[in-house]
């Protein structure tokens, strides 16, 4: 069995040079996710091409029902896609069997619920509650505490190793989570609206504490938020809307200004953002023109007489 790297090891592997996967820690192309109750079909991901670099903090942000919440699960090895690709860590999501999916979620991925009661177990002190999953991954028995009580020092609550969830405040349980869901040195982090239930100034403490493994420890974190400010508070943000990624905003700095660009898949396709659309009152067919440097976009010329 493969040890798992202790917390010095993983700084070791953050602050060391050397170029990233060609393929990224995440990569999903043309994904879809179709969900069937009761003759119904719901297509929840409509052909998602997503990427996400080794090392990256980013932010995955939609309305509701666009399809953000079903990315997560699939991402988690909870759902499984209906078809296109999906691939994290080098690991083919769609092909894995029961057993693969199960030490898949043991030992590569972390997740921190919006909800910190399904984080914790009540019964337990925060240290405990980080051993716990140490077991599952492999950690050895004699290095569990220790290692549990590094990781909530790292993120600044040490000082809860022998409190139970109710003896904590909702941004505490909420940093105690972010601890156990690194316990098994996860190779990518998810957060499901991680700040969902916080006030802003605990959002900020939460926030601090995902930017802290990801830079500390070298984890991949992608965050699904509704939140602006933690949206803000990234050099990269991914929209998705009707269930495909549709823009994304850079940052040279997280904090500053983004330019945001439109998101072009594999065959070509794109989506226009709703108010250019309806400014230009552009609907069912365009006409398109191939510049020196730009692709022009027009209304039918039959839409432009009616």
């Amino acid at each position: 069995m493969e040890a798992v790297p202790d917390l010095e090891e993983l700084r070791r592997r953050a602050s060391g040079e050397g170029p990233p996967p060609a393929e990224g820690m995440v990569v999903c192309e043309n994904l879809v996710r179709i969900h069937r109750s009761e003759g119904v079909e719901v297509q929840a991901l409509q052909g998602l091409d997503l990427v996400v670099e080794d090392g990256e903090l980013i932010a995955v942000v939609g309305a509701s029902g666009s399809g953000k919440s079903t990315l997560l699960g699939i991402l988690a090895g909870l759902d499984v896609p209906t078809a296109g690709s999906a691939r994290v860590a080098g690991h083919d999501l769609l092909a894995m069997g029961k057993r693969e999916r199960l030490e898949f979620r043991r030992r590569t991925v972390g997740f921190v619920w919006q909800q910190t009661a399904r984080n914790l177990l009540p019964y337990l002190t925060a240290a405990e509650n980080v051993m716990l999953p140490m077991g599952y991954a492999g950690v050895p028995r004699g290095d569990r505490r220790r290692q549990a009580g590094e990781l909530l020092e790292l993120l600044g609550i040490g000082h809860l190793a022998g409190r139970r969830p109710a003896e904590m405040s909702g941004g505490e349980q909420q940093r105690v989570a972010i601890a156990v869901a690194n316990a098994n040195s996860p190779a990518l982090l998810l957060a499901d609206e991680p700040t969902g239930e916080l006030d802003s100034a605990t959002s900020e403490e939460i926030f601090a504490a995902l930017r802290s493994v990801n830079e500390e420890l070298g984890v991949t974190v992608l965050i699904v938020t509704h939140d602006l400010m933690v949206a803000q508070e990234v050099r990269r943000t991914v929209r998705i809307r009707n269930g495909r990624t549709s823009t994304e905003v850079l940052r040279p700095e997280r904090g500053e200004p983004g330019v945001e660009y439109a998101v072009l898949d594999r065959v070509g396709r794109l989506q226009l953002p709703p108010d250019f659309t309806e400014a230009l009152q552009l609907s069912r067919r365009v006409r398109l023109a191939l510049e020196e440097d730009h692709i022009g976009v027009w209304r039918a010329e039959e839409e432009v007489r009616g």
